[in-house]
């Protein structure tokens, strides 16, 4: 069930959404029997059993609307109201967030009686809508139409209307004064994940985009499966900036399996060689590949050739000529000599299971990788990153774009220059020294990333 779904006036809800939708059933304020998405109804209990702590007792006014349901209340309001009252608090058929039965109208009862819409809006109540509000993230609701964002949700202030999002996306809405359409396009950033062994690194991309209810999410720099460690994931616009966060070097902590070599280069793969295992100055031999030189790249690798994924020619039988590539072994130390663990920094491309596998073939031994982490890729480290976990409870930070390039400046500029800019002008560079510049309009919001070029800047990407 995708609670992040957006149905407002530009987006129809769609008939496939109600294959995996599970109502309940309720009883509104009315005495009447309502239908609620089950999950949005087990935590408007525990929402509404808080509240009553804070001596606030909430109703169910509405939730799920049939089409016909809609039809009758706007066909209601018209008659009441007028045609522009209606357009600013009722949704049209099929564009009514209640249809997806993830939105509730509450109601505050004063005295043993529930309010009216006019009293909620009189302002009276405003302290108790307040304490209402801040606490809805909780548990996994936003306030779904809020002051001074009817621009962008297409409907006056509606106290009542909540929204079931889930606990993440509803925690990042309220810290950020989002509205959903914000979130769903235009929230970016950079999270820096400590993967777990046995993960692809797009399960690890699917996972996090269902847990924050966005679909654009990407990565930079894959992990194998059985690797762990550093997994950059870029969000929303972030996904962009692939290019400046794909750092120079990334540190590594490997192992050593001795005395067999696989098809795979480590130990989940099929033993294609084995050897003895002889002694061995260890330090001598690492210190050996402190160099750089041409690496031939592992047959169960993505790298294309001739436009087709190496592995596709393994998983094949096919033989193809493997190309190598030059990498660079920057540092290199053993930091345990029994299991034959050691740490290197390695350039970008560098593939440590082929590393590796050139150790040993430089002495005439097999050698297979049996662990890895990745502690580092750029500035980002293991220290700082995040597991799953985290994501799931809501123990993390999402890195915003300017701090995490190097050497960029923020520039704000006035709507004329806002223009040029969306246009993609190359300007005179009047503004420093820096590589980058991230220019903002009025209201601070990004606008698009320039790279310096001699005495001018020039379009580089488009926020």
């Amino acid at each position: 069930m995708k609670y992040t779904v957006l149905v407002n006036k530009n987006n129809k809800i769609k008939n496939s959404y109600y294959n995996n939708l599970e109502l309940v059933s309720a009883i509104s304020i009315y005495n009447k029997e309502i239908q609620v998405e089950k999950t949005v109804y087990d935590n408007y209990l525990l929402l509404k059993d808080y509240l009553l702590k804070n001596n606030i007792e909430i109703g169910i006014e509405s939730s799920y609307r049939t089409m016909e349901e809609q039809e009758r209340i706007i066909k209601e309001y018209t008659e009441k109201y007028g045609d522009d009252y209606t357009s600013k608090y009722v949704a049209p058929t099929w564009y009514s967030e209640h249809h997806t039965a993830l939105a509730i109208d509450i109601s505050i009862k004063v005295n043993n009686k529930y309010l009216t819409e006019d009293e909620e809006l009189s302002g009276k109540y405003d302290d108790m809508f307040k304490i209402i509000h801040n606490s809805l993230y909780k548990f996994g609701f936003i306030l779904r139409y809020p002051k001074e964002k009817e621009s962008i949700t297409s409907y006056n202030y509606e106290p009542w209307h909540i929204r079931y999002v889930g606990y993440v996306p509803a925690k990042i809405i309220y810290d950020n004064r989002l509205t959903l359409e914000e979130y769903l396009n235009n929230y970016s950033g950079i999270l820096v994940i400590n993967k777990e062994k046995g993960m692809t690194s797009r399960d690890v991309v699917n996972k996090v985009s269902n847990i924050l209810g966005i679909k654009k999410i990407g990565h930079t720099g894959t992990l194998d499966p059985m690797a762990e460690g550093v997994l950059v994931l870029t969000i929303g616009k972030a996904t962009k900036l692939g290019d400046l966060l794909t750092s120079k070097y990334k540190e590594y902590i490997a192992t050593i399996k001795r005395g067999i070599l696989t098809d795979t280069l480590d130990t989940t793969g099929h033993v294609i060689k084995t050897s003895e295992v002889v002694d061995i100055d260890k330090n001598k031999l690492l210190k050996s590949f402190l160099k750089t030189y041409n690496q031939e790249v592992p047959v169960y690798s993505a790298v294309k050739v001739n436009g087709k994924k190496l592995y596709e020619y393994a998983r094949n039988n096919e033989e193809v000529e493997l190309p190598k590539k030059e990498v660079t072994i920057k540092e290199i130390e053993l930091l345990d000599d029994k299991d034959f663990k050691f740490r290197c920094l390695v350039s970008k491309g560098t593939y440590i299971r082929s590393l590796i596998r050139d150790m040993g073939k430089a002495i005439g031994e097999c050698f297979s990788m049996s662990g890895l982490i990745r502690t580092k890729q750029g500035k980002f480290d293991i220290s700082s990153s995040y597991t799953l976990n985290d994501i799931e409870t809501g123990n993390f930070k999402v890195l915003n774009i300017c701090d995490v390039i190097d050497n960029i400046k923020i520039v704000k500029v006035d709507e004329a220059l806002a223009k040029k800019i969306r246009n993609g002008v190359r300007l005179d560079n009047k503004f420093g020294d820096n590589d980058y510049i991230l220019f903002r309009n009025s209201d601070n919001k990004n606008i698009a990333i320039y790279k310096k070029e001699s005495n001018c800047i020039k379009m580089y990407i488009m926020l």
